[in-house]
This record gives C-alpha cells, structure tokens and sequence, in this order.
C-alpha cells in the first residue's frame, strides 16, 4: 500500500513540474487518501498484536 502511495506521489510531483496540474492534484489526493490507509491498516494490527500478546503472556 505504501508503495502505490510512493508511486502516486512520484506521479504527482513529475506531473506538477510539467505543468499538468489535474494530474498532479489526482494523484496528490490517491497518495493521500492510500498513505492514511496504510497508517490505519498498520495501526489496528498493531493494536490487535499488542491485544494477543497481553493475552498470551
């Protein structure tokens, strides 16, 4: 997920410099919304693995 992030951002930074700024923006948003995703995903397994070990231990 975060590479897609990293590549999106990549895309919409070649995209500014060339001066499509629609394309640039698109994809600002896409690495965005994908970046706050991978932050979520990582945060509840996080939680969840804390959670199982509290409980094996």
């Amino acid at each position: 997920m975060l590479k897609w992030a990293l590549i999106f951002l990549v895309i919409s930074i070649i995209a500014g410099a060339l001066g499509f700024t629609g394309v640039s923006a698109a994809a600002s948003r896409l690495s965005k919304i994908l970046f706050v995703v991978a932050l979520l995903i990582f945060v509840v397994l996080l939680v969840l693995g804390l959670m199982a070990g509290e409980v094996i231990f």
